[in-house]
């Protein structure tokens, strides 16, 4: 990510530029005034800041439970309810950065984040609670789609793939260490600590983000017609955003029912279990990796057919030896291994071609493609749970499922693209 941002420095800044013309090296000169270097990373890390809100507090929800005197059901909306609100509040934040500015919007998201994780550590009861993380919730949304913007703002779309892809890598990072840290944060402290700690994180990337975000948006307040409704029939976006939700519903398939699929039916420890599921990050991560490397010669549209090729065939083969008897932490983790190695090469240049063509409204875009993917994901997740038998059969089929219905919808979709696009050029 360092090279991509010293390519930038290189470049020179035209004379229109300077007079104000919507170019992307005004963009660039604000960011390298700002210590550019240490943007990439703050960006990254609150991308992530959805993930580590929920990563880090599983470890708790026992202890809370108690504290509380309440039941499971009541204490998971804690989780279920922010999950929810993330998704809801990039379609917020998104279309009020393209009005009224990237930087702005997210110091404001930030702050209620930080203020919300706070009021969360000091809550009295568990419905004051549950409310806190709503607002919690609403202030992390602004993270992903403001930061994805941002990156769409200063890179075309090629780039901006190897861009995400890179701070993917990093991302993949969280669901291995987030439960560790959260776990020893309640051991030391207790599970209002851990709020505390994520309020912290809230307020460090304030302050960061207030000393070197600049202004990216250089169209801000331009706005485009149309809504997320005119950008979800336009083919080449729906294709961009259809891929990416299919392929992560079935990532969000395997871990809602990992613990069941490993720990109950191949009774495996916990331990062995977290390392089972660090296998996977793992996955993700050389996806991201080879997705940086390879992602500017082979162009995204092919980065995502070959993504979805591999996860396709990985689910297939992890339902076949499911449904044939086979059942084995390698039947089920090897294949998942694999499927997440796909992800990791579309995730990023499905969200790289969804912004790319809409400068004026990025933020929206970023936000569409952010929502059906949560929400599309939970939603698959929530019926998969309904056919739980008591074998590993479900949840494979699930992810076979949807690697299978990425492949195939990206690439209708996309043929209905080239034809519309060549439509396009006909016309007089």
């Amino acid at each position: 990510m360092e090279e991509l941002l010293l390519e930038a420095r290189q470049r020179p800044i035209p004379d229109g530029c300077r007079q104000g013309q919507p170019q992307e090296q005004i963009q660039w000169g604000g960011v390298l005034r700002e210590r550019s270097r240490f943007l990439p990373l703050l960006l990254t890390a609150i991308v992530g800041l959805g993930a580590l809100s929920i990563d880090m507090f599983l470890p708790s929800l026992p202890a809370m439970t108690l504290a509380f005197g309440s039941d499971a059901a009541t204490a998971q909306l804690t989780v279920t309810l922010f999950l929810a609100g993330l998704a809801a509040a990039q379609l917020l934040w998104g279309p009020l950065s393209d009005r009224l500015g990237r930087r702005r919007v997210l110091l404001t998201g930030l702050a209620v984040y930080a203020a919300a994780g706070t009021a969360c550590a000091f809550a009295p009861s568990m419905s004051l609670l549950v409310a806190a993380r709503v607002v919690q919730a609403l202030g992390a949304g602004s993270g992903p789609v403001i930061a994805r913007a941002v990156v769409r703002d200063l890179y075309e779309p090629e780039r901006a793939a190897r861009v995400l892809a890179a701070m993917g890598t990093a991302q993949a990072l969280t669901p291995i260490l987030a439960p560790m840290l959260g776990g020893w944060v309640h051991v030391l402290a207790g599970w209002r600590a851990v709020f505390l700690v994520l309020g912290a994180f809230g307020a460090a990337f304030l302050v960061t983000a207030w000393r070197i975000v600049p202004e990216t948006n250089v169209y801000a307040g331009a706005g485009e017609g149309g809504g997320l409704a005119a950008l979800l029939r336009h083919p080449r976006y729906a294709a961009y955003v259809a891929a990416a939700a299919l392929m992560f519903s079935g990532q969000f398939a395997f871990i809602t029912g990992s613990s069941f699929a490993l720990i109950t039916i191949l009774g495996v420890s916990p331990t062995v279990y977290g390392l089972c599921f660090g296998a996977v990050a793992v996955g993700l991560m050389a996806g991201n990796f080879v997705s940086v490397r390879l992602g500017p010669r082979l162009g995204i549209d092919t980065m995502i057919g070959g993504g979805t090729m591999i996860a396709a065939a990985a689910g297939v083969v992890m339902a076949a030896l499911a449904w044939a008897g086979v059942a084995s932490v390698a039947t089920v983790i090897a294949p998942m291994f694999c499927y997440a190695f796909g992800l990791g090469w579309v995730l990023p240049n499905a969200m790289a071609g969804a912004i790319g063509p809409f400068p004026r409204m990025a933020g929206l875009a970023a936000a569409g493609a952010g929502f059906v993917q949560l929400t599309g994901s939970a939603l698959y997740a929530i019926a998969v749970s309904h056919t739980y038998d008591g074998t590993l059969r479900p949840m494979t089929t699930a992810v076979a499922t949807a690697g299978i219905a990425a492949l195939v919808t990206f690439a209708l979709l996309r043929r209905g693209r080239v034809v519309l696009d060549s439509t396009e050029r006909r016309r007089p």
